[in-house]
């Protein structure tokens, strides 16, 4: 066997199910073993990063590894934005980029897509990876990838695999694939038993779920483990979508998402007033929980992530967040009577748009997209970074995929179409008109690839986060590029609509017909921006405000 074909195999046995490529020539004799071997099913996109953001969302549904494929330098350099946000939000992705082969980089020549040096590539992606590889000697390559796909397993995070093009050619032996990383099953159950003594002596525990609960495919055990000690459940900002469906929620008490100062008073109180949070798979960053209304103490918190448990000062090293759930379960096997707050119901999302001849604002796009919820039942729905994504904090509970922390423009679009690959299924897609200028292009491979997805852009003319946050700002006007229009050439369907007449017959429509992608231009003044927004943009001045005096 070849090392390419062995790769390939390898990667399909550790739970690749797509690779996302662009084709260079130092990857070439690769792409060529892929649409060969047709091992894994190659999907081609316009642009590296879009190509990482597409096998990013892609992981985010189906479980497993995502792979993305590119060349030496200019391919892989051009996807290092979206490894970055895979790494922060903690995506099992792995970049297969191609790299010169021995003779050409002893040559003493600058090769083409160099940088600095011939190995400028490995350097920077040791930043944004968690475990890296160059397949230089088919005798330890075996061995070397099997390391490195179980990083990326283990550990949830981007790995680099580069491949020599003078290699891919060579014999090889088949890549074995390693068991569980030991870790000592004595400190995940002194870890559990600590956890369950605090939880029975505390007043108002409450349990707060992110994206490693998802990541590692134990949504259904986190279900049950809240169900049978009876906590009130919250998701984060990132986790939102957690828990969506309704075999998930059945006996959860599910109180929605934490937004701190931008959220509902009721859901905001039951974290911050609580004397023992339990985070599980939680990212302990700004968005999730820098918007308190009170710094939050971390050492009154239980908190699991990253295959490390803290209880106070206490940590627990090596221990995966799957091992802790089941010893929880284990240790808990009926429902436990507990005193669980009583709270009054938050308040329900907006729904029930009127479909009138008043002007769109951007409070309608929720309204509308929950009617649709409530009469048809979730759906997929993408989000980029912006206003959308505050929006789509209003909805029903359905599954969602946003780039919530790192934050990035241009995920939307391109992660739309992976979720369609992954899932099979048609995604929605919401997307600022800003961030569309950077990556909605990729919508027109669509057509070639056979997806269908409906592309709503909130279409403001600007860049309202910037304006949300600094309303004096005359940096975020963007113009009116009418991407309706756009849509109609690329080979969709496009729908530019200003009144909630228009939108609810456009929307109507973009599900009605398959085959051909929807693009809805969601037309809203500049100025204007979702009610979470406001709050949200409102209390963080508030906040910084109040820093400054102090």
């Amino acid at each position: 066997m070849t090392l390419g074909l062995s790769l390939l195999r390898a990667l399909k046995n550790h739970g690749a199910q797509e690779i996302f490529g662009i084709p260079g020539d130092f990857i070439l004799p690769l792409f060529q073993q892929m649409e060969e071997s047709k091992i894994l099913p190659l999907i081609t996109l316009s642009h590296e990063p879009g190509l990482g953001f597409a096998a990013d969302a892609a992981v985010r549904m189906h479980g497993g590894i995502g792979v993305a494929a590119v060349t030496y330098g200019a391919g892989a350099l051009n996807m290092v934005n979206a490894v970055a946000s895979a790494y922060a939000e903690r995506s099992p992705l792995v970049i297969v980029a191609g790299c010169p082969g021995a003779v050409e980089s002893h040559a003493g020549l600058l090769l083409h897509h160099q940088v600095r040096h011939v190995d400028s590539q490995w350097r920077i992606f040791q930043e944004i990876t968690c475990d890296q590889v160059r397949l230089s000697d088919p005798a330890t390559a075996p061995a070397d990838i099997a390391r490195v796909l179980r990083s990326c397993r283990e550990f949830s995070q981007p790995v680099l695999i580069e491949v020599p093009r003078d290699i891919t050619l060579a014999p090889m032996a088949e890549v074995p694939v390693l068991g569980d990383s030991p870790f000592s099953q004595d400190a995940v159950q002194e870890c559990a038993a600590e956890w369950l003594a605090r939880i029975r002596a505390a007043r108002q525990p409450v349990l707060v779920l992110d994206v490693e609960v998802r990541r590692f495919g134990i949504e259904a055990q986190v279900a049950e483990l809240a169900r049978r000690l009876q906590l009130p459940v919250l998701t984060t900002f990132m986790g939102r979508g957690l828990l969506a469906g309704d075999e998930l929620r059945r006996g959860v008490q599910l109180h929605g998402t934490y937004l701190g100062v931008a959220g509902d008073a009721q859901t905001t109180a039951l974290l911050d007033e609580s004397d023992l949070p339990i985070l599980l798979g939680a990212i302990l960053s700004d968005v999730n929980f820098g918007v308190s209304a009170e710094r939050m103490d971390f050492r009154r918190a239980l908190i699991a992530a990253h295959r490390e448990v803290r209880v106070g000062h206490h940590i627990y090293q090596n221990i995966p967040l799957a091992a802790l759930v089941k010893a929880l379960l284990d240790s808990v096997p009926e429902a436990v009577p507990h005193a669980v707050p009583a709270l009054p119901n938050q308040p329900a999302p907006p729904t029930g748009l009127v479909a009138d001849d008043t002007p769109l604002c951007a409070g309608d796009l929720s309204r509308a997209l929950n009617d649709r919820i409530l009469a048809h039942g979730p759906m997929p729905i993408v989000s980029d970074m912006g206003d959308c994504l505050f929006a789509a904090m209003e909805l029903l509970p359905t599954l969602l995929v946003a780039p919530g922390y790192y934050a990035t423009m241009g995920f939307g679009v391109p992660a739309g179409i992976g979720v369609q690959v992954a899932t099979g299924e048609r995604s929605l897609i919401l997307v600022g008109d800003g961030a569309f200028q950077m990556t909605g292009w990729e919508i027109g491979n669509c057509p070639r690839l056979g997806l269908d997805p409906i592309v709503i852009v909130l279409n403001n003319q600007s860049w309202e986060m910037i304006r949300a946050f600094q309303t004096e700002s005359q940096c975020a006007a963007l113009g009116d590029w009418r991407f309706a229009d756009l849509a109609n050439v690329l080979g969709g369907r496009g729908h530019r609509v200003t009144t909630r007449k228009e939108f609810k017959i456009a929307l109507d429509a973009a599900f009605a017909e398959r085959g051909r992608f929807q693009l809805i231009e969601f037309m809203v003044p500049p100025g204007d921006s979702t009610p979470t927004l406001q709050r949200f943009s409102e209390g963080i001045r508030a906040l910084r405000a109040r820093a400054a005096v102090a």
